[in-house]
């Protein structure tokens, strides 16, 4: 199984990006999927999750209304949809891959992680 992130850079407050996680060795179809953020010293924050159920989806307050999590289970891809950017959701960006935890947010329940993307925003 491999994540490959990707999308991550350098914006100002305000600013969009989209991040991207390829998918392979597991089908998103069948796979609850989580995109995860870490500050050096702090621990690894759930974002937002994606369940392969019913395509619901979770989100931690500080992100609602602004970020959206999505797949396309043909190009076996997670994404992240970030508008309205603050400096405070500058972190290294992680998705991750598990067996559908009840809680989205909790990291040890994921099996599957990729390498992270940075995301600066001044």
């Amino acid at each position: 199984v491999q994540l490959v992130e990707s999308g991550g850079g350098s914006v100002q407050a305000g600013g969009s990006l989209i991040l991207s996680c390829a998918a392979s060795g597991l089908a998103l179809s069948s796979t609850c999927m989580a995109w995860f953020r870490q500050v050096p010293g702090k621990e690894r924050e759930g974002v937002a999750g994606i369940r392969t159920v019913d395509g619901s989806t979770s989100y931690t307050d500080s992100v609602k209304g602004r970020f959206t999590i999505s797949k396309d289970n043909a190009k076996n891809t997670l994404y992240l949809q970030m508008n309205n950017l603050k400096p405070e959701d500058t972190a290294t960006y992680y998705c991750a891959a598990s067996d559908c935890p009840s809680i989205f947010s909790v990291p040890s329940k994921y099996d599957y992680w990729g390498q992270g993307t940075q995301v600066t925003v001044s």
